[in-house]
């Protein structure tokens, strides 16, 4: 029978901390989440406050890292091997202490209003757009109320989805309209923008487009037949059958087909019914007479410090413990802050170390790499790369991309080099533009001259990245008669 008896037993294992877990939880958030966390940690913790422009740093807020090391320029990964060197510095900001102009400024009193005054105005729905046009129309208040009606029975996509009866039982008792009434008021809708809003079928809606162009357009009375009876020849490429009911030319039905391709066929899509959404680089890339420079946007620094004046106050008294885990709480994310912004900087300037060829000659020069590259750079685990690369931006001179977009796989070369596979689907966009529209490339064609370039690719995988950038078939792109963008 076993007695119970005391053991010691040694051992070791790792936890995350409350400060570990908030420089993680910070890392990872984009620089507009950010702003609206400090934002509200403003609001709750009085031993932080904002800093305003030229105000220096507070000794609770270091600047992050060796400023003399990080601004000491490296030699790109590309010198070692041979190529010419490059250099990548760091233009380190004042991002505890000066900040941009009042207008700029992230922590401004009066930033909702601001905000609110700048709110963009675009995002309106189809209908909304359809009424304002008509408000500037010199509509009686008959023909007012009618149109309105009309408008109410048009759906997303911009078609006419009630009869002229029903439209007509929905203005009773006000206005009592005949259908010849509402089909009069009908054809001044349909006048409205976008092309082709209010048609009560696809044939009319590409009819409405049609009328828009010149009469003496090539093709125009022909496409006209196809767009009222000949759709579903059409929707079916029965294009030998469609020649001959038309008794048409070659040449005039290619010309007539251009023209109904070019439609919209859901006219009210054009019409946004959602706000854009803006985003903010978190790291500017620029060239400079010394090489690269990566430099952090200061509009998305948070501007915030240690209220001194509250903390000098506890002094070395244990009370006011609430007021201490406050104070404990700012000191834990000053910290993290300065993490965030030293890791941000590291992994910045090591992706740019690495895609020096893209900056300067576009995406067929993209060097492939994964998270394991940059995580052994900059000595940190790859989980972490990972956060910092998800909703981070850098602006370059080629436009903003995420930063995960710098990531992609390679594919070995017949000399042993690896190929980006984002280089890739330049280069197959590159071939497709310049092919002959007559006799476009098919996907075995595109990988045997991919593989003379040194690439060794299979047709499946010249297939898959094609159809991932919605380049059509090299047999659509023959009917369609021109090259995929």
């Amino acid at each position: 029978m076993l007695k119970p008896s005391l053991q010691l037993k040694l051992g070791q294992q790792l936890t995350m901390t409350p400060q570990l877990q908030q420089a993680i939880r910070l890392l990872q958030l984009p620089a507009l989440e950010l702003q609206a966390h400090i934002r509200e940690l403003l609001e709750t913790n009085v031993m932080l406050e904002p800093t305003d422009e030229g105000e220096s740093e507070t000794p609770e807020a270091p600047e992050p890292g060796d400023s003399a090391q990080a601004a000491e320029p490296l030699e790109d990964t590309q010198a070692a091997a041979g190529g010419p060197e490059e250099t990548v510095e760091v233009l380190d900001e004042d991002w505890g202490g000066a900040s941009a102009g009042s207008g700029e400024s992230a922590w401004s009193g009066d930033e909702e209003d601001r905000q609110q005054d700048f709110a963009d105005a675009a995002g309106q729905s189809l209908q909304e757009y359809l009424l304002w046009q008509l408000e500037l129309a010199k509509l009686g208040p008959r023909e007012l109320a009618i149109a309105r009606a009309i408008v109410d029975a048009i759906n997303d996509d911009g078609y006419l989805t009630e009869s002229l009866d029903e439209i007509a039982e929905t203005l009773k008792p006000e206005v009592h309209a005949s259908p010849e009434e509402i089909e009069s008021v009908l054809a001044g809708v349909q006048a409205l923008d976008p092309p082709g809003v209010a048609a009560r079928s696809i044939g009319e809606c590409i009819e409405l487009q049609l009328r828009q162009l010149d009469p003496a357009t090539p093709g125009m009375a022909t496409a006209v037949e196809i767009a009222r009876h000949h759709l579903e020849r059409l929707a079916g490429r029965d294009l030998a059958t469609l020649k001959r009911e038309l008794r048409t030319s070659e040449e005039d039905l290619a010309e007539a087909l251009a023209l109904v391709r070019a439609c919209h066929p859901r006219p009210g899509a054009t019409v946004s019914t959602s706000a854009p959404q803006y985003v903010v680089p978190d790291v500017f890339v620029r060239r400079t007479e010394h090489g690269w420079a990566v430099e952090i946007n200061s509009a998305t620094l948070p501007r915030v410090r240690l209220n001194h004046s509250y903390a000098n106050l506890l002094g070395r008294s244990a009370s006011h413990a609430s007021l201490r885990a406050q104070l404990q709480e700012a000191r834990w994310l000053l910290k993290s802050l300065e993490i965030r912004h030293e890791t941000l900087i590291k992994v910045a300037r090591s992706i740019v170390e690495r895609q020096v060829s893209f900056l300067e000659h576009g995406e067929e020069h993209m060097r492939p790499m994964i998270l394991k590259d940059i995580a052994e750079a900059v000595g940190m685990h790859e989980s972490t790369i990972s956060r910092v690369t998800s909703g981070k931006y850098m602006h370059t001179p080629r436009g903003v991309f995420e930063l995960r977009y710098f990531f992609s796989s390679q594919i070995e070369g017949a000399d042993g080099s690896g190929t980006s596979s984002t280089a890739i689907r330049a280069k197959i966009r590159k071939l497709v533009k310049e092919e002959d529209p007559l006799a476009p490339l098919s996907d075995g064609r595109i990988a045997e001259l991919l593989s003379a370039e040194g690439i060794p690719v299979a047709r499946r995988t010249v297939a898959k990245y094609r159809e991932a950038m919605s380049i059509p078939s090299s047999g659509e792109r023959k009917r369609c008669g021109s090259a995929a963008p």
